[in-house]
């Protein structure tokens, strides 16, 4: 009966203790709770500088690439590298037969020297014919002086027999003798010179010197440049028989060869040579990319192919339109590359260094929208607001932008789901 009655007592305590807590919680669903604010990460806007960079896509190109041929019609003797192998400036590449080029040159030589022993023949024969007209010429003046002389003498001799025959003191055969010897000093006055007038001519036509103009100066000054032409000729040998020996004009990389041994070169490209440190990075943009860009900007490449590798060199060419007519420009970056893992072809990401930019600095990730002109802003009482701005600049994680105050607080991450007019709790 104990047992039974306790059962009931405690069955009826139940009963009322949980009375109160169905109570209890009615109460509760009665009264809601109020939601809590959202919280969100912000930043305060702050007047400053920053570097802004341009990213333009591009390849990594050779500083040069050069393409050999030759101009000799000669057959290769040797050829001393393959496609890939490194080569320095002046290494010899490959050898053309030189056979009959050394010949040629061994004939134009011997002409030469026949020349020079033809030269110093003829000037020999020259000096010797001046000096033998020099001589005929004084012999002509000194017959001519001693026909004028005897013409003289045999003269005032006629005109002395003359008057004495006059007076009777001789016979007419005495005076005919005289004027027949007078009549014979006058030809041989006029042989005399004629004699003169004729070494005269021969004086003045061999020159009085192998120096001054004449006959015997021109045969000399023909057969010097006879000789000068076969050594002409010598040397323009030799040029083909240098040309023979093939170097390479530069440190790099051999990219192609087109020669075996026994092969004529003709007219195509026998080899390719590429130099590849320094290489280019040859970025292309548009006009309004490359606009502020300047000679000797810092740019940072990043290498996909090694890994997202970067490096970093200055800009050392802005080039006008790739195509008369496009809007593509080429901006060329110089390169070290000590190591060649750098190698034409490769695809790369150039970020360029732009003139810095004043102006009120935000994250880039405030942006609500691609055009990047809203930020969300969050005022002192926590709602948010919906500013418009325009962007100057960005560095890649900062932007410069003008139409909100230094000093304003901004959501740092623009694509949050917060809007504009809603209370938020700031972190």
């Amino acid at each position: 009966m104990d047992e039974v009655r306790i059962a009931r007592v405690l069955r009826a305590a139940g009963i009322l203790l949980l009375a109160p807590g169905l109570a209890l919680a009615a109460c509760s669903h009665s009264r809601p709770t109020a939601a809590r604010a959202p919280f969100v990460a912000t930043t305060v806007a702050t007047d400053g500088t920053i570097g802004p960079l341009e990213q333009l896509p591009g390849l990594i190109a050779p500083a040069q690439n050069v393409a050999l041929q030759s101009t000799l019609s000669e057959p290769a003797d040797q050829v001393y590298v393959q496609e890939g192998d490194r080569v320095h400036e002046g290494q010899v590449l490959a050898r053309l037969d030189t056979a009959d080029l050394q010949a040629q040159l061994a004939s134009d030589l011997a002409a030469a020297n026949a020349n020079a022993a033809s030269t110093a023949h003829t000037t020999y024969a020259g000096s010797l014919s001046i000096s033998q007209g020099i001589d005929q010429l004084h012999s002509a003046q000194a017959a001519v002086e001693q026909a004028q002389k005897t013409l003289s003498f045999d003269s005032l001799t006629l005109q002395r027999d003359q008057q004495l025959l006059r007076q009777g003191f001789i016979a007419q055969q005495n005076v005919d003798q005289a004027a027949t010897a007078v009549h014979n000093d006058q030809q041989a006055l006029q042989s005399a010179r004629a004699n003169l007038a004729s070494a005269q001519a021969n004086v003045q036509a061999n020159g009085a010197s192998l120096d001054a103009p004449g006959l015997q100066q021109s045969s000399v000054e023909q057969a010097k440049a006879q000789e000068a032409v076969a050594l002409a000729n010598a040397r323009q040998v030799r040029v083909q028989i240098a040309k023979a020996t093939i170097v390479s004009p530069i440190d790099g990389v051999v990219v192609n060869r087109n020669l075996n041994p026994g092969e004529y070169p003709g007219t195509r490209q026998i080899f390719t040579i590429q130099q590849v440190d320094p290489v280019y990075a040859v970025l292309q943009g548009s006009g309004a990319q490359i606009a502020q860009m300047r000679t000797g900007a810092k740019a940072v490449i990043s290498v996909s192919d090694l890994g997202g590798k970067t490096v970093s060199g200055p800009v050392v060419g802005i080039l006008n339109q790739i195509v008369p007519g496009s809007t593509n420009f080429e901006v060329k970056v110089q390169l070290a590359n000590p190591g060649r893992r750098l190698r034409p072809g490769m695809a790369v990401l150039g970020h360029v260094a732009l003139p810095k930019v004043r102006g009120i600095m935000v994250p880039t990730t405030a942006f609500t929208d691609p055009n990047r002109d809203k930020l969300l802003t969050v005022d002192a009482a926590g709602i948010v607001h919906s500013v418009a701005v325009k962007e100057l600049a960005d560095n890649g994680s900062t932007s410069v932008v003008t139409g909100i105050p230094a000093g304003t607080r901004v959501v740092t991450d623009g694509q949050t789901s917060i809007g504009d007019g809603e209370k938020v709790a700031i972190k």
